[in-house]
């Protein structure tokens, strides 16, 4: 690829990113798109907003960028979570380093490669991307030292820059355990593998058990039962409540009258309702364990139980321990929160688990060798000549050279842009069958499954071959892989540069812009004729974009000593994903459960993953230079890479898969001494509650909600309505009223001339 084919690929993404992120700055501002740019503000506030026509909202502005950048960590912490907090700090940390690493290889490598042996440059639009590689320096070149130099400056700032990072996680986890008030997750064990009795149902087996043992600390526990699909009816039907209470100053009324609903295409005429009020005994609606018969009770039970404990360090104890001989037997762990619960597969044998993980393993595999025929298309495009060669009849259409430029700059990326977008589906569904008990295991799991599968095909498929055969043959002989990248990674960089603007630049604009959810809410609005939902609000979906950024971390680090071409892209990406980020978390999406930041440790292993891969490929391209200065002193840096991450390991990761036993104990004895934990007792009964019986949460007053309606008709005095997030201080009361007088007037002059 040529200097001129990268800039058509950056020119045509620099337009569509101006473009896109143009109209999103002019449509964040119309009243009708509040609900997909504001969804996590307007679910808080429950309230209407009222239109108003401002020039202002028409003009594209980047105030946006300046709010996104005026919130600090300690109100994003307060309104997103500490999941939200720990992405942000992913983006830094890439920002941080891949600045050092710019300033170090643009100005120190960069000019080393260009100027790596003796030929006639052309000019630079014509000039080939190969001789701003590594490939372009002479074997035996004294300037070899100057890149491995180079990479000892990038990898020891990395893990500096990581060991702070760690540090300053691990500090807000053990904050974020410490300071937050009562989780009933704290106290609350989930157990599995319940074994089955003839004599005694699951309900009692779980009382002398943790009676017997535990007795010291047992408090009570709730049984699970087979009721996935009866769950999600209940939970459905108390969604379509809210919903109606939520339009029902607008659709319906107390009296019955006839009404005309339209879809947008046609019109049907239907009879109204009225409401007829039942009231039920919440107490006769409770599933009754005790007095059902035993067959029927066993069928309906399954081998699982909350178990709650008086204290969080009887639950800590109780779910470290192996409770029996058979270690399938009596399974505990902490439990989730209970927003977090995926109650959907509470009901799944615990002996059965390991046969899904090892079905989902060979799916995943499956689906990875099939996603590897658009990836050889993609790489047959880079490659006019074997293009040309399979396919005859595009020889004359390749002769031109903006055609030329289209298919080897921008195409390819775009191509294996679009086949990815199917990935993040299929591995969140791989994921659910595994039989994960929390929503954010599902998606932490599918997290990593995107992240390899990502790795695999974007990196070491177009690095290593474009076929099938090849891959085969290359897995067949691991001992040539080192070499086979160090000759291919430099020759591939022109892709990657280009993969980063479209995948990177692109799929930022399409984000704030909110494609799928704008074409969502025009559907729903103007053809469906649904009222806007503010519970329906997505959460951030860290499986997806957790993946890239940790992809071209990867690329950043392999590329930066072969290929500094692409770190002011990078960059460039980088920079926009910070600001388009501290948006979207702030006023898109909404935190329905939390981690404690467990992502963290995905980062920091990726990360150290890439830098060694970095420092091997390094290795083999100062081989094939013959270089034995810099492929030695790259040896101990690998040695040096690998304790380091040994070292974090034994100190900070402990903090992420447990809670320390002194923190805890003195949360007890806080809480004893204050007199709550009576208070936090009573709240773990209804906490984990299958099924909820009553409409907790959800206020039945018709005159209070009549009220809010009427007060949120009024324009102003008291009763205010919500303005528009970005149109606050306008004088939009004051043009209401005046295109109203003008309205009035054209009107009356009409029915004048027409008199």
């Amino acid at each position: 690829m040529i200097i001129s084919a990268l800039l058509t690929s950056a020119g045509i993404n620099i337009g569509v990113c101006a473009l896109l992120l143009s109209l999103y700055s002019i449509l964040r501002k119309q009243p009708a798109n509040v609900n997909v740019y504001f969804g996590r503000r307007i679910a808080e506030e429950h309230n209407r907003l009222r239109d108003a026509f401002v020039l202002e909202r028409f003009v594209p502005s980047p105030s946006w960028i300046l709010k996104a950048l005026q919130y600090t960590e300690e109100e994003i912490l307060a309104v997103a979570g500490l999941d939200a907090v720990v992405f942000l700090r992913i983006v830094i940390f890439s920002i941080r380093i891949f600045s050092i690493a710019a300033v170090v290889c643009v100005f120190g490598i960069l000019p080393l490669n260009y100027f790596g042996q003796e030929m006639e440059h052309r000019k630079i639009p014509s000039e080939s991307l190969d001789v701003f590689t590594i490939g372009n320096v002479v074997e035996r070149s004294r300037w070899l030292w100057v890149h491995c130099l180079a990479l000892y400056i990038v990898s020891c700032s990395a893990c500096l820059l990581l060991y702070f990072e760690y540090k300053r996680v691990s500090k807000l986890r053990l904050i974020h355990v410490t300071r937050s008030g009562p989780n009933p997750s704290h106290f609350t064990v989930l157990v599995r593998g319940i074994p089955k009795s003839t004599e005694e149902s699951h309900d009692e087996s779980v009382t002398n058990f943790f009676t017997k043992y535990h007795a010291s600390s047992y408090l009570s526990h709730q049984i699970v039962f087979k009721a996935g699909k009866v769950q999600k009816m209940l939970s459905g039907a108390k969604k379509v409540y809210e919903k109606f209470m939520h339009v029902k100053h607008t659709v319906i009324e107390k009296r019955c009258k006839a009404g005309v609903y339209r879809c947008g295409l046609c019109g049907c005429s239907s009879n109204s309702f009225q409401l007829i009020r039942t009231s039920f005994d919440r107490n006769g609606k409770k599933i009754d364990t005790g007095s059902s018969d035993p067959s029927i009770r066993e069928h309906e039970e399954c081998g699982a139980s909350f178990v709650f404990f008086k204290t969080r360090y009887g639950a800590l104890v109780a779910s470290e321990i192996l409770q029996t001989w058979n270690p399938m037997h009596w399974v505990t762990e902490l439990a989730p929160a209970p927003d977090d619960v995926y109650w959907s597969n509470l009901w799944v044998p615990y002996r059965l688990l390991w046969m899904r993980r090892i079905a989902t393993l060979l799916l995943s595999i499956v689906f990875m060798f099939v996603f590897l025929i658009p990836v050889t298309f993609v790489q047959g495009m880079t490659q006019l000549d074997k293009l040309q060669q399979r396919l005859p009849f595009l020889k004359g259409i390749l002769k031109k050279r903006f055609v030329t430029q289209i298919v080897t700059g921008y195409l390819p990326s775009v191509i294996l842009q679009l086949a990815l977008y199917t990935v993040p589906p299929m591995m969140m569904l791989f994921s659910t069958m595994e039989g994960p008990t929390s929503r954010s295991g599902r998606k932490r799991s599918a997290c990593c499954k995107v992240l390899y599968f990502t790795i695999w095909n974007v990196f070491f498929v177009n690095v290593l071959s474009g076929s099938v055969i090849s891959q085969i043959n290359i897995l067949s002989s691991p001992k040539d892989i080192p070499a086979q990248l160090a000759k291919a990674v430099p020759s591939q960089a022109t892709f990657f540069i280009t993969y980063v603007l479209t995948s990177g630049w692109a799929s930022l604009s399409s984000e704030v812009m909110q494609l799928f959810g704008l074409i969502w809410n025009m559907i729903s609005k103007y053809i469906l004729g649904r009222e806007e939902d503010p519970t329906a609000v997505l959460t951030f979906p860290y499986h997806t974009e957790v993946p890239k950024l940790l992809l071209f971390g990867l690329l950043g680090f392999t590329c930066s000593i072969l290929a500094p071409l692409i770190l002011p892209f990078l960059l460039i990406y980088f920079f926009l994903g910070y600001v388009v980020y501290r948006n979207q978390i702030m006023n898109v999406y909404r935190t329905r459960y939390e981690t404690g930041g467990l992502m963290w440790p995905i980062v920091h292993n990726t990360t150290i993953f890439s830098l060694v891969l970095t420092q091997l490929i390094c290795l083999g391209v100062f081989s094939l230079k013959e270089s034995p200065i810099a492929a030695g002193f790259t040896i101990p840096l690998i040695l040096i890479t690998l304790l380091f991450n040994e070292y974090c390991r034994k100190r900070f990761h402990p903090l992420f898969k447990s809670f320390s036993a002194q923190d805890l104990i003195d949360m007890d004895r806080e809480d004893q001494q204050s007199g709550k934990m009576e208070e936090i007792h009573e709240h773990l009964h209804t906490a984990y509650s299958q099924f909820p019986h009553s409409t907790d949460g959800v206020k039945i007053n018709d005159e209070s909600s009549e009220e809010r309606a009427s007060s949120s008709s009024q324009s102003d005095g008291s009763g205010k309505k919500l303005s528009h997030p970005t149109l606050r201080g306008l004088p939009i009361a004051r043009l209401q009223k005046a295109v109203k007088t003008v309205c009035l007037v054209v009107s009356l002059q009409k029915r004048d001339t027409s008199v």
